[in-house]
C-alpha cells in the first residue's frame, strides 16, 4: 500500500516521488513508528511515577484535607506573630504590672506546642486515598502530557526538520545533483514543494504517530477544541516558514560546504531557545515593532492559547493586548491566529519568491528591484502598525523602533540588490541591445532600466527603497501636534535627522557598490569589511577620544549616529553638515559613474587606449 502511494504522489510531483522513495524503506519507517510511540510510553508512564500512593502527603496539591491544615497552620503563626509583638511592646513600655509578660511567654508557648504537635502530626500521617482529589489530578495528569508532547512536536518538527532540509541540499550541492535537478523541466515550486514535503517525511510520521495522544491528552485535560486546531494551525505556519528559510539558506550559502546544516539549525535553534525563554518570562509582549519577530516564534502565540503551558501565573496574556493600528487583534482569537498566519504567509511567499529567482541562476540576487520595493513597503505597513498600539510608549520610542529596523533593512538591501562586477560590465557593454518593445528599436530609459533593470547598478532602487522606510517615519513627525512628543528636538531637527540618515545609508550602497567593481575576487569582504569600518569605527573613535556629543556635537553628526548631536546641535549646523554629506554622496556617485563606463568599455577599446 505504501508503495501504491508513492507511486500516486510521483504522477503529481516526481520531485517528491524521488525524496519518498528514498526515505520510506521498511526500516526507516519501522525506527520512526517505534522511536514515536516508545517516547509516548515514556511520557506517559513518568506522569504515572506521580500518581498519588499511600505515603502522599496531607498538604501535597491533591489532597482534600490540605487547604484545611494550612489554615491552622496560617492561624497559628499569625497567633505567634501577633504574641510576640505584644511581648516586644511591654517590654519597651516597662509597665508596673509584671505579670503580663510572664502570661504572654505562656500564651506563646502554648502557641508554639500547637504547632510543633501539628507539623509533627503532618509529617507523620498521610492523606487518606479517599480525600485524594483524582479527577483533578487526571485532569492536571493530561495537560502535563499534552504540554510536553506540544515541546517535543515544536522542537522536533522545526529544529530536525530544517537539518535534514539543509543537510540533503548540500549534499546534493557536493555530488552534483543539485545541477542536474535544476536543468530539469519541472517548475521551481513543484521541485522545492517536493523537497520541502519529502525530505523530513520520516518526521512527519514520528509526529502523525503522536497526534493521536496528543488529542486524546488535550481532550482529557479540557482544552477548547478550538485552541487545539489553532495550536495545530500556528505549528504549521511556522514549520513551513522555517522550512522555507531552511531551503533558502541552502541555495545561498554553499562556501559554508558541510558546515551549512550545523550553522543553520544552531541559528534556529537559538531562536527558538530565546524566544521560548522571553514567552516564559513575566515580561510582557512588546507593545512596539519587536513584537514582530517575536511573532516569527510560535511560542507567545502557544503560551496565548495554554496559559500553564510555561507555568504562567502573572495574572495577564500579553498577546491578548496586542493591537494592529490601533486595532484589538489580540482581543479575539481568530483575529489573533488569523492575524499571525497572515505574518507567516508573508514572510514565506517573500522567501518563496527569492528561493526561485536563486534556484535557477545562484549567481542571481536575490530580490530583483520591484520585488525588493514590494518587501520594503509590506514590512513598513506592518511595523508601523506594531508601533501603532495604546501603551506607555511615546512616539519618540516608536521612531526609534522603527529608525533601527530601517537600517537593519537597508543594509541588507545594500546587500541583496548590488550586483558584482561582471553583472554590471554585461550591462555596460551591452545595454544598447535593451529594447522596450520586440516592435521597435528604442532602448529602455536609463532611469526605468536603473530602477527595474535586473544587471544594472542598484543605487537608485536602494534610495526609493529608503524613500518607502522614511516615509512613515517622515509623516509620523509632520503630523505629530506637539512638539514635546519628538524627543528634545523640534520637528525641523527630526526631519534633518532623517535627511543625514538616508544620505549616510545612500554613502554605504555607493561604497559597497564600488568596491564590488573590483577586479579582486574577495571583493565581496572587502565590500563588507569597507561598510564594517565605516559604520563602526567613526563612533568608537569619538568614544574612545571621550569627545562627548555635547561638547562636540558637530563631529557627531558625521558619524553613523548622527542623531545623538542632533539634540546639542544648530539647526544651521546640522544643515551645514547634510550639505557635507550631500557633497560626498555625488562625488562617489561620479566615482562609480566613472568605474561602470570603464567596466563597460570593449577589450579593443580598453588596449587602443592603452588601459
Amino acid at each position: 500500500m505504501m508503495l501504491n502511494f508513492v507511486d500516486k504522489v510521483g504522477e503529481w510531483n516526481p520531485q517528491l516521488f524521488r525524496e519518498l522513495k528514498g526515505r520510506l524503506k521498511t526500516f526507516n519507517v519501522a525506527i520512526a513508528l517505534v522511536s514515536s510511540l516508545l517516547l509516548q510510553l515514556v511520557i506517559f508512564l513518568y506522569q504515572l511515577t506521580q500518581l498519588p500512593d499511600e505515603k502522599y502527603a496531607l498538604t501535597d496539591n491533591y489532597c482534600r484535607l490540605r487547604t484545611l491544615y494550612e489554615q491552622q497552620q496560617t492561624h497559628l503563626y499569625q497567633q505567634q506573630d501577633a504574641l510576640n509583638q505584644k511581648i516586644s511592646n511591654y517590654q519597651q513600655i516597662q509597665l508596673a504590672d509584671l505579670t503580663i509578660i510572664p502570661n504572654l511567654k505562656a500564651q506563646l508557648q502554648q502557641v508554639r506546642t500547637e504547632l510543633t504537635n501539628l507539623q509533627n502530626y503532618i509529617s507523620k500521617n498521610v492523606c487518606p486515598q479517599k480525600d485524594i482529589d483524582w479527577q483533578l489530578w487526571w485532569k492536571d495528569h493530561w495537560e502535563y502530557t499534552f504540554l510536553s508532547i506540544s515541546v517535543i512536536f515544536v522542537f522536533t518538527l522545526i529544529v530536525a526538520g530544517t537539518f535534514l532540509l539543509i543537510s540533503d541540499l548540500a549534499k546534493e550541492e557536493h555530488r552534483g545533483t543539485l545541477n542536474f535537478i535544476r536543468l530539469s523541466p519541472q517548475s521551481e515550486a513543484s521541485i522545492l514543494t517536493g523537497k520541502l514535503l519529502g525530505v523530513p517525511c520520516l518526521i512527519y510520521l514520528f509526529i502523525l504517530t503522536a497526534i493521536p495522544l496528543h488529542l486524546w491528552a488535550g481532550h482529557s485535560a479540557g482544552i477548547a477544541t478550538s485552541h487545539l486546531f489553532s495550536y495545530y494551525a500556528i505549528l504549521s505556519a511556522s514549520c513551513f516558514f522555517f522550512y522555507s528559510a531552511a531551503l533558502f539558506f541552502g541555495l545561498i550559502s554553499r562556501f559554508f560546504s558541510s558546515f551549512q546544516p550545523w550553522l543553520g539549525t544552531a541559528a534556529i535553534f537559538m531562536f527558538l531557545f530565546i524566544t521560548m525563554v522571553m514567552a516564559s518570562s513575566s515580561v510582557g509582549y512588546s507593545n512596539n515593532p519587536t513584537a514582530w519577530l517575536r511573532m516569527l516564534s510560535p511560542w507567545d502565540m502557544i503560551n496565548h492559547l495554554f496559559p500553564n503551558f510555561f507555568n504562567n501565573h502573572y495574572g495577564h496574556l500579553p498577546l491578548g493586548k496586542l493591537q494592529f493600528f490601533y486595532l484589538p487583534i489580540g482581543a479575539n482569537l481568530v483575529s489573533l491566529v488569523g492575524f499571525n498566519l497572515v505574518n507567516y504567509g508573508i514572510c514565506t511567499y517573500g522567501i518563496w519568491q527569492a528561493m526561485k529567482r536563486c534556484f535557477r541562476n545562484p549567481n542571481a540576487t536575490i530580490l530583483s528591484k520591484k520585488q525588493s520595493y514590494l518587501f520594503v513597503a509590506c514590512l513598513q505597513v506592518i511595523l508601523l502598525g506594531l508601533a501603532m498600539q495604546d501603551s506607555n510608549n511615546t512616539p519618540e520610542e516608536a521612531i526609534i523602533y522603527l529608525g533601527l529596523f530601517n537600517f537593519v533593512i537597508s543594509l541588507a538591501l545594500i546587500a541583496i540588490l548590488s550586483p558584482h562586477r561582471q553583472t554590471i560590465q554585461d550591462w555596460a557593454r551591452y545595454r544598447h541591445q535593451n529594447v522596450s518593445d520586440s516592435k521597435s528599436d528604442k532602448r529602455y530609459p536609463l532611469w526605468q532600466d536603473l530602477m527595474l533593470g535586473e544587471k544594472s547598478p542598484a543605487i537608485l532602487a536602494i534610495a526609493i527603497n529608503l524613500v518607502i522606510t522614511t516615509t512613515p517615519i517622515m509623516v509620523w513627525i509632520v503630523l505629530t501636534p506637539d512638539t514635546t512628543m519628538i524627543g528634545d528636538y523640534d520637528k525641523i531637527k527630526a526631519i534633518l535627522a532623517v535627511a543625514l540618515s538616508v544620505t549616510l545609508m545612500m554613502i554605504y550602497a555607493t561604497i559597497a557598490q564600488i568596491m564590488l567593481l573590483m577586479k579582486n575576487r574577495k571583493r565581496s569582504f572587502w565590500a563588507i569589511g569597507t561598510i564594517a569600518t565605516a559604520i563602526f569605527l567613526p563612533p568608537i573613535i569619538l568614544s574612545y577620544l571621550s569627545i562627548s556629543p555635547s561638547d562636540n556635537p558637530a563631529v557627531w553628526l558625521f558619524s553613523t549616529f548622527p542623531w545623538v548631536g542632533i539634540e546639542y546641535a544648530q539647526t544651521i549646523t546640522i544643515f551645514k553638515a547634510f550639505l557635507a554629506e550631500l557633497t560626498v554622496l555625488t562625488l562617489l556617485n561620479f566615482r562609480l559613474t566613472k568605474q561602470v563606463k570603464l567596466a563597460g568599455e570593449s577589450a579593443t577599446k580598453a588596449l587602443l587606449a592603452a588601459r
